[in-house]
């Protein structure tokens, strides 16, 4: 499977619009800190990339929720690691790997408001947007992806190929 990868994005590519996402932050954000949820696993790449190039003081969290079996969503969203700290009066940012049909990050942002962050906004580092089945409002994106699965930088297939430099896909 891994060797009929097409690079759809180059790790240079990545990194210069990761760190124009940054700079929007820290003008967005005026020096004042941030919350980072990272959700788990496949947004850590993008992650790390995002906070190591911001110059904003951040306190980063992490989820783990899931939608997918293999390179399907199921639409219904598991909460497999929930937040360690409260958010409470915190100006949040969830950063995720992707958004295709939106059950996840809609399902997201209803739960962090529950738990009444001063402000919520979300970054994405792809966008799937033909596939979005429910709206859901981005701040943030670093890339509008055509419908393709893909893989690399954190995407992966049934936990393969997510330690690949570039984002790349696989013809289904």
């Amino acid at each position: 499977m891994l060797e009929n990868i097409k690079v759809l994005y180059k790790e240079e590519e990545l990194q210069q619009r990761i760190a124009e996402l940054a700079k929007q932050m820290d003008e967005d954000y005026h020096g004042k800190p941030v919350t980072v949820v990272s959700i788990l696993k496949g947004a850590v790449f993008f992650t790390v990339d995002l906070v190591t190039k911001m110059k904003t003081p951040i306190e980063l969290e992490v989820m783990q929720v899931s939608s997918y079996e293999g390179s399907e969503s199921t639409g219904k969203i598991k909460v497999k690691k929930d937040l360690d700290n409260s958010i409470e009066g915190k100006d949040v940012l969830i950063v995720e790997d992707i958004i295709d049909t939106g059950y996840t990050l809609k399902y997201l942002k209803e739960y962090l408001q529950t738990k009444h962050p001063n402000s919520l906004k979300i970054a994405v580092l792809a966008d799937k947007a033909e596939r979005r089945k429910v709206p859901v409002e981005i701040d943030y994106t670093g890339f509008v992806i055509p419908n393709k699965f893909v893989i690399g930088y954190g995407f992966d297939y049934n936990e393969i190929g997510r330690n690949l430099p570039y984002i790349g896909y696989i013809e289904m």
